[in-house]
């Protein structure tokens, strides 16, 4: 809500009826899950909340809703102000015969890709087959343990420009095709999903927004959080059983190995729920909390600045005491592990990575010039070209994402 309409409240009459938009409820627990897909906004609300929400759409007064719930639960509730709460969300359409002026919802990402394409990504089959095509891949592995792929696969080539463009191009059209994973199953549970570029502390990411998913039975939930995660494996287990079948002398066998080890790659970094992979989401979902991240972070500052303070510092109190007990236990403990796998990540960043990029950027620029060879003239413009050119995409990434951060603060209070 702007500081404007803070100081100048919506006037609602009691005889207004209010116009929603097209709003979707999932009960949760003790709670109601109410959002809007279009604008992917979504608020936890009693029970009562989710009533009153279902009688405004209704067609209802303003103060006949009042009236009906006052009957209910015997307590009188302020429906204008929930009203006008909805309105800040987007929920509202129109008040009486006065329009509410929305925002233009994000764009989705193929907008012509309609849940009767792809319905087949829900269907019950296909975890099935992934695990009978893991099972496959298993025995394979089991007879054929020289098909284990370790980091030497990656250099397939005694040509370093062609190992890394081409590792480059792999390593990303897996990326795409996991993200679009995610945005597939979404899009079969009716969400819209949009995938764009983002950072998660010093790693440039590809990530799909399916905020919507919130509103899908728990099944479709988890399936569209853990889609990406199974694309990796399924990939990564038909090379396996392609690569069983190749020569091992040939060079489409050691391309194979690199790819095999490039779907693979991605799959432990998953396990860093501190920066909100797949597994956190199903970490979240399965544990019942609204914004582990959020809340996590809150408490970890919290126990920070009590730690730094003493108990009557003055630090804020403890958020998560507003909490119920199930989320309050499942936030503490994710804070511990958010604080050490970042400061982790940091100093593993701090010590190897930046070093490392350093180190490889020298050299290549050393390595032009007229006295070199062709190649290894070709060698040094790849490893600058590829290299300077995701850390200038890491840079760009995290300014306008934050500027966008930004800019919705400041639309909001």
């Amino acid at each position: 809500m702007t500081d404007t309409a803070a100081r100048d409240p919506l006037p609602i009459e009691p005889s207004a009826r209010v116009l929603l938009h097209d709003l979707g409820l999932r009960q949760d627990r003790d709670e109601w899950i109410v959002g809007r897909m279009a604008t992917r906004t979504f608020v936890a609300l009693p029970a009562v909340g989710a009533r009153a929400v279902a009688l405004l759409g209704e067609g209802l007064s303003v103060s006949r809703t009042a009236e009906i719930l006052r009957a209910e639960t015997g307590e009188e509730l302020d429906i204008p102000d929930f009203v006008r709460d909805l309105a800040a969300l987007g929920f509202v359409a129109r008040i009486g015969d006065r329009p509410v002026p929305d925002t233009d919802p994000p764009p989705a990402s193929l907008r012509w890709l309609r849940p009767h394409h792809v319905r087949y990504a829900l269907h019950p089959a296909l975890p099935v087959l992934v695990g009978v095509l893991l099972l496959a891949a298993g025995v394979v592995l089991t007879r054929r343990p020289d098909l284990l792929p370790g980091y030497r696969d990656l250099l397939w080539s005694r040509h370093g420009s062609l190992v890394l463009l081409t590792g480059a191009a792999a390593g990303w059209t897996l990326v795409l095709a996991h993200e679009l994973a995610h945005l597939v199953t979404a899009r079969a549970a009716g969400v819209p999903g949009r995938i764009r570029l983002g950072t998660r502390l010093q790693f440039l990411v590809m990530q799909t927004d399916i905020s919507g998913i919130e509103l899908a039975p728990r099944r479709h939930r988890l399936t569209a959080y853990l889609s990406g995660i199974a694309l990796n494996l399924s990939v990564a287990s038909a090379v396996l059983l392609v690569l069983a079948r190749t020569d091992t002398t040939t060079t489409a066998h050691r391309l194979l190995a690199a790819v095999l080890l490039l779907a693979l790659l991605p799959l432990p970094f998953q396990f860093m729920v501190f920066t909100r992979t797949d597994l956190y989401f199903v970490l979240q979902d399965l544990t019942g909390c609204r914004d582990l991240y959020g809340d996590g972070l809150a408490y970890a500052r919290y126990v920070f600045r009590r730690t730094r303070r003493g108990p009557g510092g003055g630090a804020a109190g403890d958020p998560s005491v507003r909490l119920p007990p199930h989320e309050r236990r499942a936030v503490r403990l994710y804070s511990v592990v958010l604080v050490a796998g970042t400061v982790a990540c940091l100093a593993f960043m701090a010590a190897v990575t930046l070093p490392a990029d350093v180190t490889l950027l020298v050299r290549a620029a050393r390595g032009l010039g007229p006295d070199h060879g062709l190649a290894a003239n070709a060698d040094s413009a790849a490893v600058l070209v590829t290299l300077g050119g995701i850390n200038v995409l890491w840079a760009v990434t995290f300014w306008r994402n934050r500027r966008s951060r930004r800019a919705d603060r400041s639309r909001t209070s």
